[in-house]
């Protein structure tokens, strides 16, 4: 069997999604296409082992049978992708798609408990009874094509369908506006943060603003390509939605040991302990909402985990709301955190600035660097990552301008991996880089009354080269002669020709 690539099967999902585009808005349907592909995925998944089963026992359709119910995952009768388009032709699609959800939901227990609560196939989104039943008509049959056979036996390893899934994820970030900061995180922001980050076998890992969970996913494949193991990833996550695609996006990629819970972070954290304290971590990654607007500056004021102790937020920007509350979760040896900002956050005064300064004055700032503008979809503004360590050898601070280098795009910006690798190497040397870096002691950033704009720390002015006015000027002299005699010749052809004098 021709095995297919990547680019095949991405190119495919894509293209299912021509069945919504002009009908449906794309921050509605990329939900139904996502969930759509994760059940075709696990239906094909259980035919595979089946058939391969079947193959080997053929006499025996009761051991056979005893061998689906061992499976990881359970798909019950009725509720296959298969089952669903074999009967797209008939009036119901929606609600069929929906009760096959639930099933899947209630026969797999903990690992899909509540995924599927927040959407609904048979929703008036899709529009009337008609238009919504040709809809999923159309889209079950774009699923079906040969392209789209994502049976094991056919794509290879487990890798390539959550590729898929993070393919698309990523094409309606770029489709989405400002909405698409809710759950995605550009792959290479992802990589450089997970690398900051340096996990290992062992690790607890948290981002308490996951989105589709990809920069945990991240985290975690670093430590699975270093040879490691036995690391756990916990996230949590204020929109439904997109929680649900975190959760289904962990199961396609096989990351079993985890723990991702649905709430707002700020309000209700619900990473916690048996005796209901916050749960500690040795790492903490997070992109949260820029700037975030009525983040909870009420609950703030009385919080029980003492999170704001350093001080309370503006009530119109939320950025060190999330910064405290990852700070809190550190475990106190071994905890560092990696978290994007808007560069605001490094020399707003009132309050942020008191909390930036106790913040320096305990040590647990390590590194802020300077990313380029245009990386992230729906903003154009340049961002910044702070790097936080709760067990620091010295009191310095690294200060990287990593702004300047980026592969220019038409709308987006972006990374290459010589740049990643070049912020990495410079973070770990810790060693002044012209114009790229500079190591600042809390002294220094205390003369500059701990503003941590970055220009205050990398001097990247680049001198203007020396005019020589007495060059410039017999350049213009030499310039002027040759106009003029080209004004003479002229006029003498034109003589010649019979006009003028």
């Amino acid at each position: 069997m021709v095995q297919v690539t990547q680019a095949e099967i991405n190119k495919a999902a894509w293209g299912a999604c021509d069945t919504f585009r002009g009908v449906v808005d794309p921050s509605v349907y990329k939900d139904y296409v996502l969930t759509l592909l994760f059940l075709k995925y696990v239906s094909d998944v259980w035919k595979d082992h089946q058939t391969r089963y079947q193959a080997e026992h053929p006499d025996s359709p009761e051991l056979v049978e005893a061998m689906m119910q061992q499976e990881a995952f359970k798909l019950p009768d009725g509720a296959s992708f298969d089952a669903l388009h074999k009967r797209r032709h008939e009036a119901g699609n929606g609600e069929r798609i929906d009760k096959a959800l639930h099933a899947i939901e209630e026969a797999n227990g903990d690992k899909l408990r509540d995924v599927f609560q927040d959407i609904s196939f048979n929703s008036n989104k899709l529009g009337d009874e008609e238009q919504k039943n040709d809809i999923l008509r159309h889209l079950l049959e774009d699923f079906s094509k040969p392209a789209l056979d994502l049976r094991p036996s056919r794509v290879g390893q487990l890798d390539i369908i959550g590729g898929a899934y993070e393919y698309l994820i990523s094409r309606f970030a770029a489709t989405a506006g400002k909405k698409a900061g809710e759950f995605y995180t550009p792959a290479e922001v992802s990589d450089l943060m997970a690398r900051l980050a340096d996990p290992q076998p062992g690790d607890h890992i948290c981002d308490p603003t996951c989105g589709s969970a990809s920069l945990l996913m991240k985290c975690g494949r670093l430590i699975r390509n270093q040879g490691g193991k036995g690391y756990a990833l916990f996230g949590q996550e204020a929109i439904g939605s997109t929680w649900a695609l975190a959760k289904m996006n962990l199961f396609l990629h096989g990351e079993e040991n985890h723990q991702v819970e649905w709430g707002d972070t700020i309000r209700n954290p619900k990473l916690r302990t048996k005796d209901d304290a916050l749960r500690h971590f040795d790492i903490v990654v997070a992109n949260p909402p820029f700037s975030l607007d009525k983040w909870g500056t009420d609950a703030a004021e009385t919080d029980k985990f003492a999170r704001f102790r350093r001080g309370i937020p503006p009530k119109t920007k939320g950025d060190y709301a999330f910064i405290l509350h990852m700070i809190e979760t550190l475990k106190p040896k071994s905890g560092r955190a990696v978290v994007v900002v808007p560069h605001g956050v490094l020399f707003r005064g009132s309050t942020e600035g008191k909390i930036r300064q106790k913040l320096i004055e305990e040590n647990l700032l390590d590194a802020v660097i300077g990313l380029p503008e245009k990386l992230f979809f729906g903003t154009g503004i340049p961002a910044a990552l702070l790097v936080f360590r709760k067990h620091k050898t010295d009191d310095s601070v690294m200060f990287v301008d990593a702004s300047r280098e980026f592969v220019s795009g038409t709308n987006q910006n972006a990374l290459d991996q010589s740049h990643i690798d070049k912020i990495v190497a410079t973070y770990a040397a810790r060693e002044a880089v012209d114009k790229y870096a500079y190591r600042a002691t809390r002294a220094e950033i205390a003369e500059n009354d701990y503003n941590l704009n970055i220009p205050r720390y990398v001097d990247t002015f680049e001198e203007e080269e020396e005019i020589e006015l007495m060059a410039v000027r017999a350049e213009r002299q030499a310039l002027k002669a040759d106009l003029t005699e080209l004004e003479t010749r002229m006029a003498g052809y034109l003589r010649e020709l019979g006009y003028g004098s």
